[in-house]
């Protein structure tokens, strides 16, 4: 083998050890977006829950509300 094609793999070696760094370093950058990314979806979960839930207290309130009117109402009709 020569000198020259010694070289010419050296060169290929050096080409993949450097791309397999670069990808490397790739993959653990794209890790940290995912858990970054699951974590996000995690705290959008809780806030849709908690969201869901003060709906649900809102509309108990609203028609516990529209009850009282209509009682209110039902009372003013019995004065008149």
């Amino acid at each position: 083998m020569s000198l020259e094609m010694l070289e010419q793999l050296e060169a290929k070696v050096q080409m993949a050890v450097d791309t397999i760094s670069l990808l490397q370093m790739e993959v653990e950058e794209l890790k940290e977006k995912n858990e970054n990314l699951a974590n996000l979806a995690q705290e959008l979960r809780a806030d849709r829950e908690s969201l869901v839930q003060d709906n649900e207290k809102l509309r108990h309130d609203h028609q516990a509300w529209q009850e009282r009117v209509r009682a209110l109402l039902g009372k003013m009709d019995t004065v008149e």
